[in-house]
């Protein structure tokens, strides 16, 4: 495996420590509060997510490493849509609030992304992250 490959995918655990810690550490959530930077981790996580899967599919990585990675990046990306979207159906929500059927249609799509962003998504990448963290591991011990 390729040493910016190697970066990448460490550095994206990193940043999702950090985003954990903004919401479990007083002393980390107090740095972030009130402020925009609340919101760089977030971005950052995507982006790193982007460029772990660009980086995978440029490189000749096969089997199940390729899968554990993927996911890994994949999920990265789609915390931060799913957030969008749910903002998004959100406000389609208010704004259609005169229609019943719209408003409802909104409001459960808005509840569906909200439980993708916070729930399906982390568990995704969680189950991505420690698959290619145990795949290293065996080849590691291999060399």
């Amino acid at each position: 495996m390729r040493k910016s490959l190697s970066i990448t995918f460490w550095t994206l655990i990193a940043v999702f420590i950090l985003i954990l810690s903004q919401f479990f550490v007083p002393i980390i959530s107090e740095f972030f509060k009130g402020s925009l930077l609340f919101l760089l981790p977030f971005v950052v996580f995507s982006l790193l997510g982007a460029l772990l899967v660009f980086l995978i599919l440029k490189q000749d990585i096969q089997g199940k490493l390729r899968k554990y990675l993927l996911l890994t990046g994949i999920s990265a990306i789609s915390f931060f849509i799913f957030i969008f979207l749910h903002n998004i159906f959100y406000a389609l929500a208010e704004i259609s609030s005169n229609v019943t059927i719209l408003k409802y249609l909104m409001k459960f799509l808005e509840g569906m992304f909200f439980i993708m962003a916070t729930l399906i998504c982390p568990l995704m990448f969680l189950i991505g992250a420690m698959g290619s963290i145990i795949i290293f591991i065996k080849i590691r011990k291999k060399i």
